[in-house]
């Protein structure tokens, strides 16, 4: 995990050195736009903190910055007023919000694959069974959707079953 810094103010090296000992992470600086686009072109960030003054003189050139930053945080601070300290925090604060974002998102596709597959093995277990029931099966056929509605049997009680019962742990 590594944090790229976009600014031109002196003394961002020695801000990149404490945010990197703080938060024990590589911090990059770069000193423009044409450095930050050769930073992001060689590698991929945790986190792209671009300088507010930059973003304010040349919008065109931070666009393009955000726009290669591909799934990097884009955060954006004023050097002149703040100190490490606060970049620190707001990193800080930015990389907890991105983790929470993707446990939600994470949460939020497990539970659509689970109802999908739930939906699917209803209707598995339904056909099979009308399948049954019904006059037209020879004897193997009949053995084999026997089998076939046993497993999707099988399936439904495990999916209904809670996630620690499956050998999930808990996050």
């Amino acid at each position: 995990m590594s944090i790229l810094i976009v600014t031109g103010v002196e003394g961002a090296r020695n801000c990149a050195a404490v945010v990197a000992a703080q938060l024990g992470m590589d911090v990059e600086v770069a000193d423009g736009r044409k450095a930050a686009l050769g930073a992001l072109r060689r590698h991929e960030y945790t986190a792209v903190v671009v300088d507010e003054t930059m973003v304010e003189c040349d919008p065109a050139s931070a666009e393009a910055i955000w726009e290669h930053a591909s799934l990097a945080i884009p955060l954006q601070i004023n050097f002149a007023l703040s100190g490490a300290a606060r970049l620190i925090r707001e990193i800080r604060s930015a990389l907890h919000r991105r983790e929470r974002e993707q446990t939600l998102a994470r949460r939020a596709a497990a539970a659509a694959i689970e109802t999908e597959l739930k939906s699917t093995v209803a209707g598995l277990l339904l056909h099979s069974q009308l399948a049954l029931n019904g006059n037209d099966l020879s004897g193997p056929a009949a053995e084999r959707m026997r089998v076939v509605a046993d497993l999707a049997g099988n399936l439904r009680q495990q999916l209904n079953s809670p996630m620690m019962n499956r050998g999930e742990t808990a996050a």
